[in-house]
């Protein structure tokens, strides 16, 4: 696992996402970028942050409150335009910013299996190197995909068995 790196922009999003998230006492990971660096030790210099979080209906409304008296841009079209997408959509200064809703035991186990990554001074959950390989896999970013399934350190056995468990037996890695 290499340290997570990110242009000030996008490190200034992060810890606020952090602090936002751990006020509010919620259970996250980062996924997208700030995952992929931690596993590629690829610097964050664009694009968007990306936290799944484990919340219920409520908690979702509250957040985007509270990320709006906290100093991020949340335009309220927005977050009813993605609703259906169990999706915060924000900003923070010039970084665009999501929080997923952990809404199903697929990612609510994603959550809570999260292991740590080093951030400046302090530590960030991402998901473990099988439940990154699956977003990857449904988001179709084959070159990280295939950077992270080559990884020693990765579970193929764990991978294709979660893979099978979900119905998504064709994508399953060949041993």
């Amino acid at each position: 696992m290499h340290p997570i790196v990110a242009v000030p922009s996008h490190a200034n999003a992060i810890r606020a996402v952090v602090e936002l998230l751990n006020r509010l006492r919620l259970d996250h990971v980062f996924v997208g970028s700030v995952a992929r660096a931690a596993y590629c030790g690829e610097p964050i210099a664009s694009g968007a942050i990306d936290a799944l979080a484990t919340m219920g209906p409520q908690q979702k409304n509250q957040l985007a409150m509270m990320a709006k008296n906290n100093g991020f841009s949340v335009e309220r079209d927005e977050v009813e335009a993605a609703e259906e997408l169990d999706l915060i959509p924000m900003r923070f200064e010039s970084a665009r910013v999501h929080v997923l809703v952990a809404s199903n035991a697929l990612y609510g186990r994603m959550v809570a299996d999260g292991v740590t990554s080093t951030f400046e001074e302090s530590n960030l959950k991402v998901p473990r190197r099988e439940d990154f390989a699956l977003l990857l896999q449904l988001s179709n970013d084959v070159e990280t995909l295939m950077s992270i399934i080559e990884s020693p350190e990765f579970d193929r056995a764990g991978y294709n068995a979660k893979l099978t468990a979900i119905g998504l037996r064709g994508l399953v890695v060949p041993e």
